[in-house]
């Protein structure tokens, strides 16, 4: 690539040498005073190229010195807003801990409430079946004297029974015969 690029550099040079050795001495000699107005304009050229360089120079600080601004107006604002936003996060976080806090104490509150019922549910149960017992306990006394009773009051009749049969005996014997009366 690099060598056609250079064999067309080398040609047209070759091309122009004799178009340049045509141009006509006139043209090659020049007064002292155009030389002169020349190299006048041409610092006044340079003047005004160094005077546009400048002030696109001064142009170019005071864009600088703008924008730095602004990116240290932007920097000012990103740090407020970041301030702001971990103030809200301290705030939020120390919301979720008094919430924490607060359901925690409720939590204990409860667990003491249950604590309190299961003293009362176990007392309850406790005297539940302390009257179940003395009611079971009755009963089978009540049972037995129940038997009891039974075998006495059956004693009872058998002895009734054989004394009311005694009496008719009596009542008879005592009784005159039947022709008498």
């Amino acid at each position: 690539m690099k060598k056609p690029v250079f064999l067309c550099i080398v040609a047209l040079f070759f091309f122009s040498i004799p178009a340049l050795s045509q141009v006509s001495e006139e043209k090659i000699i020049i007064s002292g005073k155009e030389i002169a107005e020349r190299l006048t304009r041409l610092e006044e050229g340079q003047k005004a190229l160094n005077k546009r360089i400048d002030d696109l120079n001064t142009r170019l600080e005071e864009g600088q010195n703008a924008l730095n601004k602004r990116i240290d107006d932007l920097n000012t604002r990103l740090e407020e807003g970041q301030n702001a936003l971990n103030k809200r996060i301290e705030d939020t976080n120390k919301r979720i801990d008094d919430l924490r806090a607060e359901m925690n104490r409720r939590f204990d509150d409860v667990n003491k409430s249950i604590d309190i019922l299961m003293w009362i549910m176990g007392l309850f149960v406790t005297i539940s079946l302390v009257i179940l017992g003395a009611v079971v306990r009755i009963q089978w006394q009540m049972g037995k004297r129940l038997v009891a009773v039974e075998k006495e009051t059956t004693l009872i009749k058998e002895i009734f029974m054989k004394m009311q049969d005694y009496m008719k005996t009596l009542i008879e014997a005592i009784k005159p015969p039947k022709d008498v009366l």
